[in-house]
């Protein structure tokens, strides 16, 4: 275009607002709803690995400890793989990676319907873990690119999609799986087969309409931290996402095994109040994004973390519908404060998305990956009774949350 034609084009209108700064044009339900869909496919086969931990135990004569192993294999091959994928693909987009990872992901599930030793089982972990890691940074970013500045929202949103996924594994699990036995893994296929549809229309919504997004939302970045207080809130971060995520790793992984020796209960019963808890979970992590919009992140913070320690505290003295009761109440509060940690570190740390979200989700992996084989440990020396006396203690760590510094955006203050 020419400096002539410029000049007709825009002629007899205000010069004050060009046309090539776009504004956010709001929050795109369609896009942040199908990033949450992949999410919640996604998810749901990551449950069913931990879903089917009783019956590979019984099938393989695993001990605990041997069963964390699997736990740490996924989830630390998860998180090691999730920073440096985003932070690469902050500087060098690649849209198709999405589709590309899933299929990673599906050839792990058929992996784990076919293993016939443990050394295979721990192969195909890892590749469910490498699936997991190319999704989860880019995914997050896609929904903060569909935000419209709502960016707690958006996160949250996101967040219930995979928290859903989570919590209906477990039950197609033990519908599907339980009854039939390990072949029985392969229909997982189908949901992964599914998510590669999703998440390719999801890339080519990012190639059409990726770079038009990112600069609108750019002028809403806040100035971030300086180096000094980002590593104070980096070490602060750490220490609620390892306080949160070895406390939900004793749920996810062994609620099953604590129902069953304390209560006498079934497998498939157990998976049942399993799936209360994560349901739970759920609800509670899409409250948090709204609510950290409009009270601040560090608020829905330290309500997550203080306002569950009492009922943890209880859980562990009480009867069987008491801890039903107890572990939705703790699954509902604790939720609520990932998608407020993940949108404050984002904003600590302006235009490293993809990087801040790998190391988010990288953390919670890894983390709840660690917790899990330590737990596993516990468990076979101790008892699984003795270990959730002990990580009924971990939400008071949420006092850290005084040490969180400001990062100037209104959102982040208490």
């Amino acid at each position: 275009m020419t400096a002539k034609d410029l000049s007709l084009e825009t002629s007899g209108r205000p010069t004050a607002a060009p046309a090539t700064e776009p504004k956010p044009n709001g929050f795109l339900l369609p896009i942040v709803g199908g990033a949450a869909l992949a999410h919640l496919l996604n998810d749901m086969i990551q449950a069913m690995l931990p879903a089917i931990f009783p019956m590979l135990k019984a099938s393989f004569s695993l001990s605990f400890g041997q069963i964390g192993v699997i736990a740490l294999v996924y989830q630390v091959t998860a998180s090691l793989l999730q920073p440096w994928i985003g932070l690469y693909t902050d500087k060098h987009p690649k849209p198709y990676l999405l589709p590309s990872g899933m299929v990673m992901t599906l050839i792990g599930i058929a992996l784990i319907a076919t293993a016939g030793s443990y050394a295979m089982l721990l192969v195909a972990a890892a590749i469910v873990g490498v699936g997991s890691a190319t999704f989860h940074p880019e995914a997050s970013r896609i929904a903060r690119l569909a935000s419209g500045g709502r960016f707690g929202t958006a996160q949250s949103t996101f967040q219930v999609g995979g928290n859903t996924g989570t919590a209906i594994g477990p039950l197609l699990t033990a519908l599907i799986v339980i009854p039939y036995g390990q072949p029985a893994v392969a229909w997982f296929m189908l949901v992964a087969l599914f998510a590669i549809y999703v998440l390719y229309r999801l890339t080519i919504w990012v190639k059409h309409n990726g770079q038009a997004k990112a600069k609108s939302l750019s002028k809403s970045h806040a100035a971030g931290l300086p180096r000094g207080k980002v590593v104070q809130a980096v070490v602060v971060i750490c220490i609620l996402m390892f306080a949160k995520f070895v406390y939900i790793a004793s749920f996810t992984n062994y609620f099953t095994f604590y129902l069953i020796e304390r209560f006498g209960l079934s497998v498939q019963h157990s998976q049942i109040f399993l799936f209360i808890f994560l349901a739970a979970v759920a609800a509670g992590t899409f409250a948090g994004g709204p609510v950290g919009d409009r009270i601040g992140r560090k608020a829905v913070i330290w309500i997550s973390f203080l306002g569950v320690a009492p009922f943890a505290l209880m859980l562990p003295h009480v009867g069987l519908v008491w801890t039903a009761i107890l572990a939705i109440v703790i699954g509902l509060v604790m939720s609520s404060a990932f998608a407020a940690m993940v949108v404050y570190a984002q904003e600590a740390v302006p235009g490293r998305v993809g990087m801040v979200s790998g190391l988010m989700f990288g953390l919670m992996f890894g983390i709840g990956g660690i917790g899990a084989a330590g737990l596993g440990e516990l468990a076979d020396s101790r008892g699984i009774v003795w270990v959730y006396g002990l990580t009924s203690f971990l939400p008071l760590l949420g006092l850290v949350t005084a040490l969180l510094p400001s990062t100037g955006n209104k959102s982040n203050k208490l």
